[in-house]
């Protein structure tokens, strides 16, 4: 590989002013990304248990962690749309996951974490899973199930800002590998992870001996997602024995991975301004973790309150603990803050800076929070949690008083319903959760109601939007 930015660039961006008025480097920002990461996974969250994620721990105690933050949706396609454009994903209509040949759903014309950091002088690597879709080349009835080597596609993410990509589209076909633009080999799955996390560790090293610049590495892995191959040297590590170890291993193997990428940052010299983030794209896969209800694809908090555990030595205090709402959306606006710099007015509609929480601030920084699912959508507003089913059905949530959601309040405390109702309504018709002037959705969205009226409408819409997909 081989990186290199105008020199005159690199002095015009390389310094920003911190909050005692000094100037100080730009922050390397290095995000990894769990597959199916349950909230109650990590020691650090949940003491009983059962896996081994000493790194995610180690981040956690070095640094700051997260009690209620959640991913955008509770599938995979739908939050990293969220987490790269700072909008839900309900606003496109992605409820649901891609596959090897699906389409682009983030056009190039809109501003992604890595083109807004790429223009502010970052340079900046998408190393692991997309499954955002890309542009192939040929028939569609007459492809291959697996794209063969020297196959091309355009719309991936070299197009939306970031300067090298080295993965796979989903994990279904995990043996495909990509670079750039092109598909450059076919390995086993039990192969893939450690070239991602090969390519990781060089891309590091590579900006290390390169021109001083600032990057962003996004390392979205595979564990603990299926398929569950660990590599021979992660066999029984994992701290379960019988018919869960090997599950145990795949989750170990995902935290290993991270344990390199921060012992590569210290090495390096680069681990004292560098923001180094680690959570989940939602909830593990049919395991559930009491006292959370549900696991992924649920729209109850097991399907999309993860894990996060955030390190920037100069600016966040170590052994820290921060109880407020967050969502994965939030990067954008954060990297924005960061940097001193103003969104575009159609950007990062639903993305709101947790930079006062990492610097130990205390007062709550979202107004609310917006969740999806396949089966519906959801408000969170302080404690209280409104679900909008499609089936009709409506439940009201204490998650202060029932963490659980076992209680539905809807009837009894109505005005609750009636507020966040009405709040949920707002986002909606604004196409944004943020200030700002009205932006559109390119998704008629329905609050699905059992009453009854309308129905007939919406689901005519519903069909003729699915017959034009």
């Amino acid at each position: 590989m081989n990186f290199r930015v105008p020199s005159l660039v690199l002095l015009a961006l390389l310094t920003l002013t911190g909050p005692s008025g000094a100037a100080t480097e730009r922050p390397n920002i290095v995000l990894v990304l769990f597959d199916d990461f349950g909230w109650g996974q990590p020691p650090s969250n949940r003491g009983d248990s059962p896996f081994r994620t000493p790194a995610f721990d180690r981040l956690a105690r070095e640094g700051m962690r997260f009690t209620d933050a959640h991913s955008a949706a509770a599938s995979c396609t739908p939050t990293r749309y969220g987490l790269l454009t700072g909008r839900y994903p309900s606003r496109v209509g992605q409820f649901g996951v891609l596959n090897t040949y699906s389409g682009p759903i983030i056009p190039k014309e809109r501003l992604t974490v890595a083109s807004f950091l790429k223009s502010q002088g970052y340079h900046t690597a998408c190393i692991g899973k997309w499954h955002l879709g890309l542009r192939w080349a040929g028939d569609k009835k007459t492809r291959p199930p697996t794209p063969v080597i020297g196959t091309r596609f355009k719309e991936g993410p070299n197009t939306l800002g970031f300067d090298y990509f080295y993965g796979f589209t989903h994990a279904r076909n995990i043996g495909c590998i990509l670079e750039q633009d092109v598909v450059v080999s076919h390995v086993k799955s039990v192969e893939n992870q450690p070239l991602m996390i090969a390519k990781a560790l060089e891309y590091i090293d590579e900006r290390t001996r390169s021109e001083k610049q600032p990057f962003f590495l996004y390392f979205p892995m595979c564990p603990p997602h299926k398929p569950i191959t660990p590599a021979p040297e992660f066999i029984g590590k994992g701290g379960s024995a019988g018919k869960g170890g090997k599950y145990a291993d795949w989750v170990y193997q995902g935290d290993y991975m991270l344990g390199l990428i921060l012992d590569t940052l210290e090495k390096k010299g680069l681990s004292r301004n560098t923001l180094v983030i680690a959570t989940g794209d939602n909830g593990a896969a049919g395991r559930p973790y009491p006292p959370l209800r549900a696991d992924k694809g649920s729209i109850y908090e097991g399907g999309h309150r993860e894990p996060f555990a955030a390190r920037w030595p100069v600016r966040i205090k170590s052994g820290s603990v921060c109880s407020e709402l967050i969502c994965l959306n939030d990067l954008l606006a954060t990297c924005a803050d960061i940097l001193q710099e103003n969104l575009p007015p159609g950007a990062g509609e639903d993305s709101v800076s947790i930079l006062p929480l990492l610097e130990g601030g205390s007062e709550p920084v979202r107004e609310a929070i917006v969740h999806q699912a396949a089966g519906g959508l959801a408000i969170r507003q302080g404690p209280w949690k409104q679900i909008f089913h499609r089936d009709g059905r409506r439940e009201l949530f204490n998650l202060q008083e029932d963490i659980g959601e076992t209680r539905d309040l809807s009837a009894s405390r109505s005005e609750f319903s009636a507020k966040l109702t009405a709040l949920m309504q707002r986002y909606i018709e604004r196409g944004r959760s943020t200030p700002g002037p009205v932006q559109k959705n390119e998704f008629d969205l329905d609050l699905w109601d059992d009453r009854g009226t309308g129905k007939e409408d919406r689901r005519a819409k519903r069909k003729k939007r699915n017959e034009k997909n």
